[in-house]
């Protein structure tokens, strides 16, 4: 649902994760059990589904109409539902927004297709976005992809001719980098002032939400939803202490899920946080020879303690 509101879509969202079965196939009531505890803080404004760390490049369209449709049944009542498209071939894209916006979505977030990373194709990337675009009536996000990801990451004028399109509301912004976060941040300001830009580098949230931000989509708010909330309210209010506490706590934990290589298992590790808080049973990932060592698991255990107990504070 997407509040009555001048600016109604700012705000903290959690970046879903998808509970498999262990024959890979999506455990629905498990899903809809962590859509409703990733969102039951007032905090949390609504969730991206079908993202990166909800294992979108690795399901079908049903599959990604299946999760849809779950939250829209669970939380579509009272919190704003962002479907990710992602996809190789712009008229699946297509076919990927039309179905995610019949399934319940509020609005649709566009991630770079991975071959741009080899060659970026300022003509391609705009006219796909423009197909999307056109596809639906919904609103639309953008994803700035991190500076380590080579020309996922759009450029100062690609964004700028992306921002120009139709319905844009705002920027997921992930380049995993101060400066460049605060460079894409000054551009939107100047060129589409009416989008917000959301700073949703796990690893960079207390620098970037200091620097100023509308809003935030991250999967770390999926395992500690009121933590992030928590620190994105600080800010907010001008409580840079609390902000820093917060910061201090979840910090350590932040560096292990996204800053330890390889960084693909960044969503593996966040289904073991769910596991090791006893809210899952299983970590399995579609990537079924993934697997953590045993000392990677008891860091991460131990890392956890401290988030998790101020977690357990802000409930």
């Amino acid at each position: 649902m997407i509040p009555a509101s001048a600016t109604p879509f700012r705000g903290v969202y959690a970046a879903t994760l998808l509970p498999l079965h262990e024959d890979g196939t999506i455990d629905v009531p498990n899903l809809a059990r962590h859509l409703r505890d990733c969102t039951s803080s007032a905090d949390i404004v609504g969730i991206l589904c079908n993202g990166h760390a909800g294992e979108n490049h690795l399901l079908n369209r049903e599959e990604k109409r299946l999760v849809v449709e779950t939250a829209r049944g669970q939380i579509g009542a009272e919190k704003i539902i962002v479907s990710g498209v992602l996809s190789e071939d712009v008229e699946d894209a297509c076919l990927q927004a039309r179905d995610a916006v019949d399934a319940g979505a509020d609005a649709l977030l566009i991630f770079p297709s991975f071959s741009w990373a080899v060659s970026q194709d300022a003509e391609a990337i705009v006219a796909h976005h423009r197909a999307i675009c056109e596809a639906t009536d919904a609103p639309i996000m953008l994803y700035q992809s991190s500076i380590g990801t080579a020309g996922m990451a759009y450029s100062l004028p690609i964004l700028e001719r992306l921002l120009a399109l139709p319905r844009i509301v705002a920027i997921k912004e992930g380049s995993w980098e101060t400066n460049a976060y605060d460079r894409h941040r000054r551009l939107a300001a100047r060129v589409a002032p009416h989008v917000e830009v959301m700073a949703s580098g796990d690893e960079h949230l207390l620098a970037c939400f200091a620097i100023g931000t509308t809003g935030s989509l991250v999967s770390l708010a999926a395992i500690l939803p009121r933590s992030i909330g928590g620190l994105w309210n600080a800010i907010q209010a001008g409580d840079l202490n609390t902000a820093r506490r917060i910061h201090a706590t979840i910090q350590p934990l932040a560096n292990l899920i996204y800053g330890r290589a390889p960084a693909g298992r960044a969503t593996l590790r966040l289904k073991a946080c769910l596991v090791m808080q006893k809210k899952w049973s299983s970590c399995r990932t579609r990537k079924a020879s993934e697997v953590l060592s045993p000392e990677e698991w008891r860091e991460l255990s131990q890392a956890l303690q401290y988030p998790l107990a101020m977690e357990l504070e802000r409930d």
